[in-house]
C-alpha cells in the first residue's frame, strides 16, 4: 500500500497551489526520486511547466511535459493521460481532481488541497477513496506563517 501525503494549503488560488508544487517537486527531486506531476489536461499540465520554468531564480527541475521527446530523458514528468509504469522510484504528484488508475504502481503520493470549493470537495472524495483502498493518508496543514 501507497503512502499518500496531502498538504492542505490556506490559500484559495490555483497558483499558490502550483507554487507550492513546485517546492514539493523541488523537495522530492532532491531526495533523489524521479516525480510525475499528474495533471487534469494539457492545459493545466502547461501551466505546472511554467511554474517549474519561473518559480524560483536560483533552481532549475529538469522536467518534460509527456508529449515531449525529453520526457523519457528527465527526473520530472507532467502528464494528463494514463499514468506512466514508473521503472524505477517515482513518486506521484496528483493534481487531477480524482484519483488516476495506476496507483498502485507508486509507493509515494502527494495531493493538494487549497481552499477552493471544487478543490475541496474533490479531495475529500479522493482522501475517503484511499482509506477505504486501505493506503495510509497522512495529513499536512500548512499555515500562512
Amino acid at each position: 500500500m501507497a503512502r499518500i501525503d496531502f498538504y492542505i494549503l490556506p490559500d484559495t488560488t490555483l497558483d499558490a497551489r502550483l507554487q507550492f508544487a513546485c517546492k514539493l517537486a523541488e523537495t522530492i527531486h532532491r531526495k533523489g526520486y524521479r516525480l510525475h506531476l499528474h495533471c487534469e489536461d494539457k492545459a493545466l499540465a502547461e501551466q505546472a511547466d511554467e511554474a517549474l520554468w519561473g518559480f524560483r531564480d536560483d533552481a532549475y527541475l529538469p522536467h518534460a511535459l509527456e508529449d515531449s521527446d525529453m520526457a523519457t530523458s528527465v527526473p520530472i514528468t507532467l502528464g494528463w493521460q494514463q499514468l506512466p509504469v514508473p521503472s524505477v522510484e517515482t513518486a506521484l504528484l496528483n493534481l487531477h481532481p480524482d484519483i488516476p488508475e495506476g496507483i498502485e504502481r507508486y509507493t509515494r503520493i502527494a495531493e493538494i488541497i487549497n481552499q477552493h470549493q471544487q478543490v475541496l470537495v474533490a479531495k475529500r472524495a479522493c482522501w475517503q477513496r484511499y482509506k477505504e483502498l486501505g493506503h495510509e493518508v497522512v495529513p499536512h496543514k500548512l499555515g500562512n506563517g
